[in-house]
């Protein structure tokens, strides 16, 4: 399967990161996303699908009034494989779009025969089997957010009460002083109900003996991220992960930068190089190949080669 993280297309001129360090190719990143498609769509033997791991446009297409266009162009991109592609939301689509929009665009993977997330609710984790004794789960990591929702809602005003008990500044997206800088808004977190059904997901994982991938955009393991870039509660789910015997690698994106780390129950966490930061001459995405044993990925541009075994 293919992986790609942090496309962030916009048309419009590069720019740079909020600390004004770091370059932003927003119109490249849509010609590195084509080619990473065509790159797929000649493997041999096929994919079997692709993981777009969050902030499929940039956050600058809500201020210029060119959201739905820029999802249109990005999806097209993805369109020409021959394979399904599953979406993970991260905070760039919901600067974008509310979670009620979301759900009736092509990112709603989730209407595409994947089993349901948690019941009753707008959370968009979900998962599926594309082989025996193989499952991938997506979480949503904005399930816990303000992004996305309406201010006067009752799942808005928890989040933001939860932002506000650890996070004093006047900034929000400021971690600086913060004891666990992750309180930010450009994080967020996964509620109680998505990690009690993600604990049955596994559960059932473990008895009939399958190998599961779960991705997500917000890395949970600091040692896969930098000091700010990762899940509010991360350790919630890390516990319900070390729960079980099944999971042998979390996939996720938003640090740029990228990471990885095997840590201490034996599972792979790896994030994702973003394309949004990747110079035009290069590229950033990766093709994944499941084994009984490891999985290899053969890494394109700054993506590196891995083997991780389990």
């Amino acid at each position: 399967f293919g992986v790609v993280a942090d496309i962030q297309y916009a048309d419009a001129e590069d720019g740079y990161d909020f600390l004004g360090r770091r370059r932003r190719y927003y119109r490249h990143s849509l010609n590195l996303l084509r080619a990473a498609v065509e790159a797929w769509a000649a493997e041999k033997p096929p994919l079997a699908f692709v993981l777009q791991l969050g902030d499929s446009i940039d956050g600058l297409n809500a201020r210029s009034g060119q959201s739905e266009r820029a999802l249109e162009q990005v999806l097209a991109a993805l369109g020409r494989l021959p394979v399904p592609v599953h979406h993970v939301w991260g905070n760039h689509e919901l600067y974008n779009f509310s979670r009620a929009r979301l759900v009736h665009t092509g990112l709603n993977s989730r209407s595409c025969g994947a089993a349901a997330g948690p019941p009753g609710r707008d959370c968009q984790a979900y998962h599926f089997s594309p082989a025996a004794q193989f499952r991938v789960v997506v979480l949503d990591g904005y399930d816990l957010s303000t992004l996305g929702r309406e201010p006067g809602s009752p799942r808005y005003q928890e989040s933001l009460r939860l932002l506000r008990k650890k996070n004093s500044n006047d900034n929000l997206n400021d971690p600086t002083g913060l004891k666990e800088p992750q309180f930010v808004e450009f994080n967020g977190g996964f509620s109680q109900a998505q990690l009690d059904w993600f604990n049955e997901v596994l559960k059932f994982s473990d008895e009939n003996q399958e190998k599961v991938i779960v991705t997500g955009h917000l890395p949970i393991h600091p040692d896969a991220s930098d000091w700010v870039c990762f899940a509010w509660n991360y350790k919630d789910a890390l516990s319900v992960i070390h729960a079980h015997q099944c999971v042998v690698c979390f996939l996720a994106g938003h640090l740029h930068d990228g990471g990885y780390c095997l840590d201490s129950h034996g599972i792979h966490h790896l994030t994702l190089e973003g394309i949004i930061e990747t110079p035009p001459e290069s590229n950033a995405f990766g093709t994944v190949y499941v084994y009984k044993d490891k999985m290899i990925l053969k890494g394109r541009g700054r993506v590196s080669d891995r083997v991780m075994h389990f």
